[in-house]
Formats: C-alpha cells, sequence, structure tokens
C-alpha cells in the first residue's frame, strides 16, 4: 500500500499463447533510491491462478527506481512438459527463449504502480496498468 512517501506496486502476467494467466511464476522485487544507488534485494512471491501477485514486498521510503524478475523459465519448462505428456510427437527443443524477464521502472512517491506482464514462448510486453 501506499503512503504519500512511499509507492506500490503490483503485476500480475497473461499468458497470450493460451489466453490465460500463467500460474506459479516466481516473481522477486528490488528497489533503489537513486539511479546510481545499489539495488536493494526486497523479496518476492509468486504468481496464483489468477496470474496475480498480490503480496510483493513494501518499498521503502525514498525509493526512485524498482525492478521486477520474473523467472518465467520454470513456467514454461512445465507447461512444456504437460502439453508433451498430453502429445509426446509434438516435442519442441526444450529450449526457453527469455528465461527471466527483468524490467525496471522509476516510481514516485504516494503512487501505485500496476505494472502487467503479456507473455508468450518468444516475447512480452509490459505496460504501466491502472
Amino acid at each position: 500500500m501506499s503512503t504519500s512517501t512511499t509507492a506500490s506496486v503490483s503485476t500480475h502476467i497473461l499468458d497470450t499463447s493460451v489466453g490465460r494467466p500463467a500460474e506459479g511464476v516466481a516473481i522477486q522485487l528490488a528497489a533503489r533510491g537513486g539511479r546510481d544507488a545499489e539495488w536493494q534485494a526486497l523479496g518476492g512471491s509468486a504468481t496464483d491462478a489468477d496470474g496475480r501477485c498480490k503480496d510483493l514486498p513494501d518499498l521503502p521510503e525514498g525509493t526512485t527506481h524498482v525492478r521486477l524478475d520474473f523467472a518465467v523459465e520454470s513456467y514454461f519448462e512445465k507447461k512444456q512438459a504437460d502439453a508433451q505428456q498430453d502429445a509426446p510427437a509434438n516435442r519442441d527443443s526444450g529450449a526457453v527463449f527469455f528465461p527471466e524477464v527483468a524490467i525496471t521502472f522509476a516510481v514516485n512517491p504516494g503512487e501505485h504502480y500496476h505494472v502487467p506482464l503479456l507473455l508468450n514462448p518468444f516475447g512480452y510486453s509490459v505496460y504501466r496498468g491502472s
């Protein structure tokens, strides 16, 4: 929750290759207080069945930049393993093109930032949501 001196962040992931939320993707949150400051790891969580991550850690006072690290490789590996179980003849090379997605953005105190990730095996897009 944002206050007048801090910002807040939320996110969700939609797997556009199947038109469904991406469940079980680990997300790590880091923050820094200035362009040249060191990143401070704040912890993380994972997406729920609705693709949402509702319990990211709070941002410290003075945060100016935020980084969300999405560990998508294990999500795609599990999805591929499930597909191979259903149709073993359709085996792919097994390589995940984007094993992780890191999104960095600037924040202002008192504002909430919702940053959705639209994901597929060979691309992704992000935007500031509401």
